[in-house]
């Protein structure tokens, strides 16, 4: 049997609909084999998949495909799948063209919203003439997010920190599937940063001189997506009700709650078929270790290839009614007058000397964006200098998140 090559894919990009990197590594372990035989460190007879990443909602918006190949296990990651005709067509004739905007990533070249009722079908030909295409997809039901709750909580762990728990309820009971992902925007504020900046003297030498800071921020805002599957069913329930499912737990000295944090939580209602496409990836990516003894066989999507059945193509199409909900809270809302958590950095103040009789030590330091003024010291001891600096990220807030407010963002 042909060995094949796992992939893995570390990088960590904004997506909306377009599926958690996750699934890549699950994808990845489901293309090894489709037998039982121990893992080797040598690979051969390396085989370049298309993997397709899709979900189109009901939102109105340019909707987004993520095209990319598979990649050999010493390769430096994955490769985007660029110049490919995509087209979302339904079962009413209309059409909708998606171009390549780079990286992999496709957005049709107008915005639209997936109609319940009427079938959807991917058709993907790449630059090389290769023909893809996929099952006809049908919105599901639309569910709407009751409410999403914060709840400072100790977990099953023992661990203290926020959950954030979603509520939602079908009283048709046509949904039942439910896929979530998550946006979480949090207040950053640099512990050291100063009105003041140090810069090399203009004049030359090793000498330093404190002007105003106009360069370093002190208040920014960070932003991060799920990365992982977030499923829940309630098919074995008596009715169609998510009830307190907690879509992301955060523990207590994780710095980004220290100050103000939101979330923008997404539900996805999902068919049984992908509901259970998504579910065997989560099972699979969950595992400890994809090298494993066993490698499972390969999990089909309802993507192919239509020039030849027996290519491997990784994947999903899926058609999924989506809902939204956005909430805010302060640390100081769960914990009151306590400690703040303890900073993404530990910011230890150095004082290093002006120079030194190898040359210049502080001023290298500052122009390489090592350090950073965060300062004086009144009485410096042997082989310390008039200053204190800091790692950058302690007293410049960009190095963390954007200093822009974000549009949505509200005290």
């Amino acid at each position: 049997m042909d060995r094949r090559v796992m992939i893995l894919e570390r990088r960590m990009i904004k997506l909306s609909p377009i599926l958690p990197r996750k699934i890549m590594i699950a994808l990845a372990g489901i293309f090894l084999y489709g037998c039982i035989e121990p893992f080797e460190g040598t690979f051969e007879d390396f085989e370049s998949a298309l993997v397709i990443e899709a979900t189109i909602t009901n939102e109105m918006q340019q909707q987004e495909i993520l095209l990319t190949r598979t990649y050999e296990f010493e390769a430096d990651g994955p490769s985007a799948e660029p110049n490919a005709m995509v087209n979302v067509s339904d079962d009413t004739g209309n059409v909708f063209a998606f171009e390549d905007t780079g990286e992999g990533v496709y957005l049709s070249t107008q915005p639209f919203a997936a109609q319940a009722g009427r079938a959807y079908q991917l058709s993907i030909t790449t630059q090389d003439g290769r023909s893809y295409g996929s099952n006809m997809a049908q919105l599901t039901a639309e569910t709407s997010i009751d409410e999403v709750i914060a709840e400072r909580i100790v977990n099953d762990n023992g661990q203290d920190g926020m959950a954030l728990l979603v509520n939602s309820f079908d009283p048709t009971g046509n949904s039942k599937n439910y896929r979530y992902q998550y946006e979480e925007t949090f207040r950053i504020i640099a512990p050291e940063w100063t009105p003041t900046s140090l810069i090399g003297d203009p004049a030359g030498g090793c000498a330093v001189l404190k002007v105003p800071n106009t360069t370093d921020i002190e208040v920014c805002y960070g932003t991060d997506s799920s990365n992982t599957i977030i499923l829940t069913s309630t098919e074995d329930l008596e009715e169609d009700r998510v009830n307190r499912f907690m879509v992301r737990f955060i523990a207590r000295d994780n710095y980004i709650i220290s100050h103000r944090y939101s979330i923008l939580v997404k539900q996805f209602v999902q068919s049984n078929e992908a509901f259970t496409f998504f579910e065997t990836l989560n099972e699979l990516s969950g595992s400890e270790s994809l090298f494993s003894q066993t490698q499972p066989g390969f999990l089909q999507g309802n993507v192919f290839s239509n020039d030849n059945r027996d290519e491997r193509v990784l994947g999903f199409f899926d058609v999924s009614s989506v809902s939204q909900e956005r909430i805010f809270f302060n640390y100081s809302d769960f914990y009151p007058d306590e400690p703040l958590p303890p900073y993404i950095e530990e910011c230890r103040p150095s004082s290093p000397p002006i120079a030194s009789p190898g040359g210049c030590v502080l001023r290298p330091i500052l122009e390489s964006g090592a350090g950073i003024y965060a300062g004086d010291n009144g009485e410096p001891m042997d082989g310390e200098g008039p200053f204190f600096i800091v790692s950058r990220a302690c007293g410049d807030c960009k190095v963390l998140g954007a200093s822009e407010v974000p549009d949505f963002w509200i005290e």
